[in-house]
C-alpha cells in the first residue's frame, strides 16, 4: 500500500525540518469526523460547534470529512500518515448525513458562518474540499464577506476547484483571494475530472488527487480521487510551512505561502502539452516553495482582486455547497480497481424547454423588474418582458423538460452564452406559439442546482452547435429531402414517411432517456438527425418491409480514442410467416465528443 511519502517524495525533506506546529491551528470545514480511528490517537484534534447537526457514522458525509481530515493530521506511525501531523486541527462540520447514507450540503450562507467561526476561533489555514457551480465565479455578498475577513486575519482559505472536468468555476475556489486545488495524476497529468478556468489560471495549484491514501471505517485504509483530496494536500503543505516560519522564530504568514506555492509551481510545457490551461498555474512544488520562504522571496499578498460584493435580497435558497470527490473502494485483500471514475458527463438530450425561479426571492426579483401588471408566472407575460430585456434571460433557470419533468438545468456559459440564452428565448417562444415540438441539448454536466419545488436537477453547460429545434413532421419532411430521388409522387413516398415518423416516436416514447450513457446518446443523435435513416426506410419500404426494432450496440471496430456505437434496425417481411426475411441496417455514431457525429457509410445484409 503506498504511502503519502511516495505519492509525494519531497515531503521527506520537509519532514526532516517540521512535522508541522501545534501553534499552527488549521481548521477543516466538511463532514463530521470518527476521531475513533487509529490515525488520529495523538492528533490536536477539537471540535467547534457544528452548524450541521448529526454524530459521525458510517455514511458518506462522515467518510469525506474523516478522508480529509486523515490526509492533514494522520499520525505517523498508524495506518494513514498525514502530510502535518503535528498541526493543530479545528473540525467544524458543514456537510451532514441524511437518512438514507447520503451527504447533505450546506449554502453559501452556511459556508460564510463556518468560516467566521474559524477566523473567530484562531484559523490560520481553512480547508474546504467542497464548492458550489457558478456561472461567474462571484460569491453572493454574505460569502464574499467572509473571505474578505480571512484576508483582513490573514486566514488562508484552500478550497476544492471540482470535478466536473470542464472549464467551469466554483465558489469559494474561484475567488481572487482563496488557494485553488486541482488534481494531477502520478505522472502530473491533470486528472479528466479536474476543473480549470480563467479564474484558477491565478490562483490555482495543481496536486496529487489521484489513489490518495485516507481512514476508512472500522480502522482501514480506503483509496480515493479527486480534488477534494488533492486539496488537503495542499492544506497539509501550507502547515508545514507555516511551522517552519514560527519553529524559526517568524510570524507565521499564510499569504507569504500562498505566494510561494504559486511562484513555485512547476508550470505546463506548451511544446509537451496541447491543453495547458488546465495545469492552472502549475504544478504543486514543495521544494521550490520551501527555498522561497527560507529565502525570504515570498512576501505577503493582500487581496489580489476586486471582489462582486451583492447588496440585493438575501436568498437562503443557493445551490448547494457539495462535496468534490470520486470515491474508490475500500482496500480488499484481492486487490484493488485504481481506476477512478470519470469526472466528465456528456449529454445529448432530447426535451422541451421549461424555467423555474429557483426561490421567490428570484422570482419576485424578476417581477418587480418586469412591468407593472406583468405576471413572471405567465409565460407569455414573461416571454414579452424577456424579448425587451433579454439580458434577463439568465436571471430565470432554463430547463430541459421530457413529458413535463425538468430533467436538466441548462447554463449557457463562456464567450457565446449570449448566444445560447438567445437560442432558449426563441424556442421558448415557438414552443409556446406551436411552432416546436422538442430541443436538442447537447452539453456537459457541470453541477446541481435546486429548483423552486425542491427537486435538484444536474446543471448542463451546452454546446450552442448542437441545439436545435423541431416538430416531428418538420424533420421527417427535411430527412426525406436527403434521399435521392424521393418527392411526394414518388411510389412510396408516403410510406417511407410514416416509416421515418414511426421510428422517431419509437425514440421519443419507447426508447426515451436522459442522454447520458454512450448508447442513449447515440440513438439520440440518429433521431434528431436522421438522414440516414430516411435512406435506411425508403430502401426498406421499396422491399416491403415493416420495422421490428431498434439496438445500440458498441462498435467492434471504433477510430482511436473514440467511443463508437452501432445503430442497428432489424425489419421484417410480414407475409412471410415461415422462416422469415430480416433486413438489417447498421450505422456508426462516434459520441466521444459533445457532439456525436456518424462515422462511414450504412451497411445492410440479410438474416434467415
Amino acid at each position: 500500500m503506498p504511502g503519502i511519502i511516495d505519492i509525494l517524495p519531497d515531503l521527506k525533506s520537509l519532514w526532516q525540518e517540521t512535522r508541522g506546529s501545534a501553534g499552527i491551528r488549521i481548521a477543516v470545514l466538511d463532514g463530521p469526523v470518527d476521531i475513533s480511528h487509529p490515525c488520529f490517537n495523538g492528533a490536536h484534534l477539537s471540535s467547534i460547534e457544528p452548524l450541521a447537526p448529526g454524530e459521525p457514522g458510517p455514511n458518506a458525509a462522515t467518510r469525506h470529512g474523516a478522508s480529509v481530515a486523515g490526509i492533514i493530521f494522520g499520525q505517523h506511525g498508524s495506518p494513514i500518515e498525514g502530510i502535518a501531523p503535528g498541526c493543530a486541527g479545528l473540525i467544524l462540520p458543514i456537510f451532514r448525513n441524511g437518512e438514507n447514507g447520503e451527504i447533505i450540503p450546506g449554502s453559501q450562507l452556511d459556508l460564510a458562518r463556518a468560516i467566521t467561526r474559524a477566523v473567530e476561533a484562531g484559523a490560520h489555514i481553512i480547508n474546504i474540499s467542497g464548492g458550489e457551480f457558478d456561472l461567474s465565479g462571484d460569491a453572493e455578498h454574505f460569502l464574499a464577506r467572509a473571505v474578505d475577513l480571512c484576508v483582513e486575519k490573514g486566514v488562508l482559505i484552500v478550497s476544492a476547484a471540482g470535478n466536473d472536468g470542464c472549464d467551469c468555476l466554483h465558489v469559494p475556489a474561484s475567488l481572487p483571494q482563496v488557494l485553488a486545488v486541482g488534481a494531477m495524476d502520478a505522472q502530473g497529468k491533470p486528472m479528466g475530472f479536474s476543473n480549470w478556468g480563467a479564474a484558477y489560471r491565478q490562483n490555482g495549484i495543481l496536486a496529487p488527487g489521484e489513489n490518495i491514501p485516507v481512514p476508512a471505517p472500522g480502522g482501514g485504509i480506503a483509496l480515493k480521487s479527486g480534488t477534494s483530496f488533492a486539496t488537503p494536500i495542499v492544506t497539509g503543505v501550507v502547515g508545514l510551512l507555516l511551522s517552519l516560519q514560527l519553529e524559526q522564530g517568524k510570524k507565521p504568514d499564510p499569504y507569504a505561502i500562498r505566494d510561494a506555492v504559486l511562484n513555485s509551481a512547476i508550470p505546463c510545457n506548451p511544446l509537451e502539452e496541447t491543453e495547458c490551461q488546465r495545469f492552472l498555474v502549475g504544478r504543486l512544488n514543495i521544494a521550490g516553495a520551501k527555498e522561497q520562504i527560507t529565502a525570504g522571496a515570498a512576501g505577503k499578498t493582500t487581496q489580489t482582486g476586486e471582489t462582486k460584493l451583492d447588496d440585493g435580497i438575501l436568498n437562503t435558497t443557493s445551490p448547494p455547497i457539495t462535496p468534490r470527490e470520486l470515491e474508490i473502494p475500500e482496500v480488499k485483500p484481492q486487490g484493488l480497481d485504481k481506476t477512478p471514475r470519470s469526472g466528465v458527463h456528456k449529454v445529448y438530450a432530447v426535451g422541451a424547454v421549461g424555467y423555474d425561479f429557483r426561490g421567490e426571492a428570484r422570482r419576485d426579483s424578476i417581477k418587480q423588474n418586469m412591468e407593472k401588471g406583468r405576471d413572471p408566472r405567465d409565460v407569455k407575460q414573461l416571454l414579452a418582458h424577456l424579448k425587451e430585456k433579454p439580458g434577463d434571460a439568465n436571471a430565470i433557470t432554463w430547463l430541459l423538460n421530457i413529458h413535463g419533468v425538468p430533467v436538466y438545468a441548462i447554463a449557457p456559459f463562456g464567450p457565446f452564452a449570449e448566444e445560447g440564452y438567445r437560442l432558449l428565448l426563441e424556442f421558448l417562444e415557438d414552443q409556446v406559439n406551436g411552432n416546436i415540438e422538442r430541443i436538442s441539448l447537447p452539453g456537459i454536466i457541470t453541477g446541481r442546482i435546486m429548483l423552486m419545488s425542491g427537486q435538484e436537477v444536474p446543471v448542463v453547460t451546452p454546446d450552442i452547435r448542437g441545439m436545435y429545434s423541431w416538430t416531428t413532421g418538420a424533420l421527417v419532411e427535411a430527412s426525406l429531402g436527403a434521399v435521392k430521388g424521393d418527392t411526394p409522387e414518388a411510389p412510396n413516398h408516403n410510406e417511407t414517411k410514416e416509416g421515418i415518423k414511426n421510428f422517431l416516436e419509437r425514440v421519443y416514447y419507447e426508447l426515451e432517456n436522459k442522454g447520458l450513457t454512450s448508447r442513449e446518446r447515440a440513438i439520440n443523435f440518429a433521431a434528431i438527425n436522421a438522414h440516414n435513416v430516411a435512406g435506411i426506410f425508403s430502401d426498406a419500404v421499396s422491399k416491403s418491409l415493416s420495422l421490428a426494432g431498434v439496438d445500440v450496440e458498441k462498435s467492434a471496430i471504433c477510430r482511436p480514442g473514440s467511443d463508437c456505437q452501432d445503430v442497428i434496425l432489424r425489419f421484417f417481411h410480414p407475409h412471410k410467416k415461415k422462416e422469415r426475411a430480416v433486413q438489417m441496417y447498421r450505422f456508426t455514431v462516434d459520441v466521444s465528443d459533445v457532439l456525436p457525429v456518424t462515422v462511414g457509410e450504412v451497411r445492410s445484409w440479410n438474416e434467415y
